[in-house]
């Protein structure tokens, strides 16, 4: 007995020594949990319930000069699925079929063939409204996301100068693709917690704000682009031409007003969208400007210092033999001998071939190049093509002549609006563009003052002398132009399409004080004829003769009744 009573303290101590050191370690365990390792433990726990949702930014507003809007951002629901989820409630699957427009056993169909994935798209771009019924339903695993998608209010009439976006909101065509870097906002995030089903169980805060993007304003002219969709629509139809196309632009500030295509298509509704509509030929298709590249030719004549508006060419009898090349005139000119500006007026490729052997085709090629043709315009639009503008080590005759009449070179027609700009401008070259100019740009002299102020006059000459190209006359307004012919080049080889051509136009006004360019390009007319005096000209006429107008210009040609009208003060007004 006196044995065991010794032994008992010594037990008593193990077992509390035991139960404190127990208690110890749980102290530290939690002090280990709570403080030293709390770090790690709150990610763990974090990975496996706290999520960060994206918030959507939208892009930035495109619109046109006047602020008129032509790309906005609208909120949509996106739909999406767990299907993994989904399978308990099979039963449903018909219900959430119909609330979606669906087939029920295509949904039944994709549902199980998805059955081990987590998240599938069910349907992208519907409205809140639309989305927030098929969310009412409560189908299990079931979810929806907030977007946003693209709208084009103006549609097919801006579609090739604004392009588009797909369904993640990225730029793909036009200005949506050049800027946007520029446009495209900033998604946010908000921190929330979710079950193990993925379900929002507490929204806790917004971690970082969504930034939307920066508002970019065209140059476009809203008012003039559907003036030139209009007026190149109908003369495609009424020609039962393939294509077309059509500039406008300022030449004092460098501006493209309006820039539209036929065919085009409707970026709001892309399914029967088919390749060929969505080319901006304006600056993807490149061809042979043909006779309207001439006054560029005779300016470098008139700046060689070799020639003078009144010099005669004999261009009798009508054709010029070059080798085993034939130059012929398409029109029978008005006499055997014409001056320059008789040379533009009859478009005299003879006439035009001899001035270009006396300057040599380095001053002509010199000149081009100068205002543009076959040269990179700086845009950095989506599939621009800088054509060609060949530069021989060695001009021969044929080379020179081609060149001098607008063959042997390709342009695109937005270059051609850039050179008559030139023109126009008293020989100033300023930079395209096409977003909206604040302040006029620095100009560079691209021809000389007294070169450009010549050739201006024998333009205005090539529409209102008897035989000149009369359909592009606009009514009460002074205007420039020269028509052009060419032939359609083969595909993949040499030589010309048989009975394809394209039918140009460009001009200025008005001549009082020049500030709009137009270019019209219209491909392959099979209807009436297809010369560009016949089918182009009626166009510009329209097109200036409304842009004039719109543009509050001033009439420079009214008829002297009308000027001496205006003169006199109505009775009972003060004079």
């Amino acid at each position: 007995m006196k044995l065991e009573g010794a032994l008992y303290p010594w037990r008593f101590r193990v077992v509390v020594g035991l139960l404190a050191l127990m208690v110890g370690a749980i102290c530290w365990r939690i002090i280990d949990l709570q403080v030293v390792d709390r770090d790690f433990l709150k990610g763990q726990g974090d990975a496996r319930s706290l999520r960060h949702i994206p918030i959507p930014a939208h892009r930035g507003l495109i619109t046109d000069r006047n602020g008129e809007p032509l790309a906005v951002s609208t909120p949509v629901t996106t739909l999406w699925a767990n299907p993994k989820e989904m399978q308990a409630a099979k039963d449903r699957w018909p219900q959430l079929a119909a609330a979606l427009g669906q087939n029920p056993q295509q949904l039944s169909e994709r549902l199980t063939q998805q059955a081990s994935k987590e998240f599938i798209y069910l349907v992208r771009g519907l409205t809140p409204e639309q989305g927030q019924h098929v969310l009412d339903l409560k189908v299990p695993g079931v979810y929806g996301l907030e977007e946003f998608r693209r709208f084009y209010p103006a549609g097919d009439v801006t579609a090739h100068m604004v392009g588009f976006t797909d369904l993640d909101d990225h730029g793909r065509e036009g200005v949506e693709l050049a800027y946007d870097e520029w446009l495209a906002g900033v998604p946010g995030k908000r921190q929330v917690i979710k079950d193990r089903r993925g379900r929002l169980i507490k929204d806790i805060q917004v971690t970082k704000n969504a930034k939307a993007g920066k508002t970019l304003a065209l140059s476009i002219d809203l008012r003039l682009q559907y003036l030139a969709t209009r007026e190149l629509r109908n003369a495609i139809a009424e020609q039962e031409a393939k294509a077309g196309s059509l500039v406008i632009m300022d030449v004092k500030t460098g501006e493209v007003l309006a820039m539209v295509n036929q065919p085009t298509y409707n970026p709001n509704n892309r399914r029967s969208m088919f390749p060929a509509a969505m080319r901006n030929r304006a600056i993807i298709d490149v061809f042979e400007p043909g006779s309207t590249v001439k006054p560029i030719s005779m300016s470098a004549a008139l700046q060689s210092g070799r020639w003078k508006p009144t010099d005669k060419v004999e261009v009798y009898p009508g054709s010029l033999q070059i080798g085993r090349y034939t130059i012929k005139d398409v029109s029978r000119s008005e006499g055997p001998i014409l001056d320059l500006t008789g040379i533009l007026i009859n478009s005299s490729n003879v006439g035009m071939s001899k001035i270009a052997f006396d300057i040599g085709g380095e001053a002509i090629y010199r000149v081009m190049s100068q205002v543009g043709l076959g040269q990179y315009t700086g845009l950095g639009f989506p599939g621009e093509r800088v054509g060609n503008l060949p530069n021989h080590r060695e001009w021969r005759k044929a080379e020179t002549a081609t060149l001098s009449y607008g063959y042997g070179v390709s342009v695109t027609a937005l270059q051609l609006v850039h050179a008559y700009a030139a023109l126009a401008n008293d020989g100033k070259m300023v930079p395209l563009s096409i977003l909206k100019v604040d302040k006029t740009p620095e100009a560079v002299q691209a021809i000389p003052k007294e070169t450009a102020e010549t050739v201006q006059g024998m333009l205005q000459q090539v529409i209102e002398a008897p035989r000149g190209v009369f359909r592009a006359q606009v009514p009460f307004y002074h205007v420039g132009g020269k028509s052009g012919t060419a032939r359609k080049a083969t595909v993949g080889s040499k030589g010309y399409t048989e009975n394809a051509y394209r039918s140009l136009f460009a001009g200025f006004g008005p001549m009082s004080d020049p500030r709009y360019a137009i270019v019209v390009v219209i491909d392959e007319p099979s209807k009436g004829g297809y010369f560009g005096g016949l089918v182009s000209a009626p166009v510009f006429s329209k097109v200036m003769s409304g842009t004039l107008r719109l543009m509050n210009v001033p009439p420079d040609n009214l008829p002297p009744s009308t000027q001496q009208a205006s003169a006199v003060p109505a009775k009972g007004g003060r004079g």
